[in-house]
């Protein structure tokens, strides 16, 4: 088994809903085994078109699936709740981020890991680093320390969401 990091974010329609049909859809069938998720955060988007903010969260998982099969599946999920990407970076009604695969490193165009901006992005480290304080992205460093460089950016932690992982 090894572990996943998987970002998820929402900012159309019902966003909360959209987030935690999500992450039952995930893990539905068992092939990932959900260990922890994060608390919810809602941000303001990043690059692309203007649109609302978003909700994000992060969940992490154990699983024996190729990193490939894991994109497969996150992509069946978002596909599921109606994804579009008619413009790079534009408003969705879910997207699911593959962030880390156990230290594992890939060039593939069609999946690169660990992802290539996660480094960048406070509302994948904030939560991230709720679910593993000690996370570390591989050759960027501690993800805590990460999020230090990026705390100009919009992002609030909205306790009164929760997520849940299924039983």
């Amino acid at each position: 088994m090894r572990r996943v990091v998987l970002a998820l974010g929402s900012n159309l329609g019902d966003r909360m809903a959209a987030l935690q049909g999500g992450v039952d859809a995930l893990f539905e069938a068992r092939p990932l085994v959900p260990r922890a998720v994060s608390p919810v955060y809602e941000t303001a988007p990043v690059g692309g078109p203007e649109q609302g903010p978003f909700l994000n969260a992060v969940v992490a998982a154990d699983t024996a699936l190729p990193a490939e099969a894991v994109l497969e599946r996150a992509l069946a999920v978002e596909e599921a709740f109606q994804r579009v990407r008619e413009v790079r970076w534009g408003p969705r009604t879910l997207d699911i981020d593959i962030i880390a695969v156990a230290g594992e490193r890939s060039d593939d165009p069609r999946l690169t890991l660990p992802h290539p901006r996660a480094h960048e992005r406070a509302f994948v480290l904030a939560p991230w680093a709720d679910v593993d304080p000690a996370a570390e992205i591989p050759g960027r460093g501690a993800v805590r320390d990460l999020l230090a460089a990026v705390a100009d950016q919009e992002l609030r932690r909205r306790d009164d969401l929760e997520l849940r992982l299924p039983d």
